[in-house]
């Protein structure tokens, strides 16, 4: 066990557009951190960034999410916080979905998360901490053909605000519902210029989402900053799940 002054946080999902944004601030910003994700090779090249320990797992496997936070323990006596950074798009009307799709999404999206609450729970309930959940704008926005990620991102939210109940006041939970972000998971949305253009005309303020708007708020969540947040989810989404836009004469 490696004696650590700065805070200890676990990233699953780490390799990923957000994941690995938040990665660098919390480095930044003095975090020891646990690199966890599907990519050996996408995270040994953010550890050279970064620093910390990389753990490569499959996040839908509660055991081997159990595995990379007893690591984290192990490696650095606590764990101060745990971020949920995993999942996936599925953009497709209900009648064009597969059971196998629907049953995906749950799969890479809501399995995750409650492993990272189970997992978090067991290791921060002496010491506290914190838990961040990645949800979704189209889960709280009717959004057309987003059925089965509003399900599952949706089921993430009511995770949030239980979990919440639950472990209070030693653990908090809170989550984060981003609007469309510029990362590799959601390039083949903006492939093309007049689909990026649709995109951005959704967002009131008028541009989609940097991994780098995401990431403050999720290390924001993870900090004392937020000591007094709990079951939360915080929209960074340009306005798209609140703001009605003016109409244009």
């Amino acid at each position: 066990m490696t004696d650590v002054t700065g805070p200890v946080f676990v990233l699953f999902g780490a390799a990923g557009g957000i994941g690995s944004a938040v990665a660098r601030l919390l480095s930044e910003r003095g975090g020891r951190l646990l690199l966890a994700g599907r990519s050996p090779d996408k995270l040994k090249a953010l550890q050279a960034e970064v620093g910390g320990e990389v753990f490569p797992l499959d996040a839908t496997r509660y055991d081997e999410v159990d595995a990379a936070v007893d690591r984290a323990v192990g490696l650095y006596g606590r764990v101060d916080g745990i971020a949920c950074l995993v999942g996936t798009i599925l953009i497709r009307a209900a009648h064009q979905t597969s059971q196998a799709q629907v049953q995906a999404a749950i799969d890479m999206n809501l399995h995750p998360a409650f492993a990272a609450v189970r997992a978090g729970a067991r290791a921060m309930k002496d010491t506290g901490g914190s838990v961040v959940l990645m949800s979704s704008t189209a889960a709280r926005v009717g959004l057309p053909n987003h059925e089965a990620i509003s399900a599952a991102k949706a089921a993430i939210i009511g995770l949030t605000q239980s979990a919440a109940a639950t472990y209070a006041p030693i653990i908090r939970v809170n989550c984060v519902a981003p609007g469309l972000t510029r990362t590799p998971l959601a390039q083949p949305i903006i492939s093309s210029e007049p689909a990026e253009r649709a995109s951005i005309a959704m967002h009131p303020l008028g541009r989609l989402g940097e991994p780098i708007d995401v990431a403050r708020v999720v290390a924001f969540l993870l900090g004392a900053e937020s000591g007094w947040m709990t079951g939360q989810t915080v929209g960074v989404d340009g306005g798209l799940s609140t703001v009605r836009q003016r109409i244009k004469v």
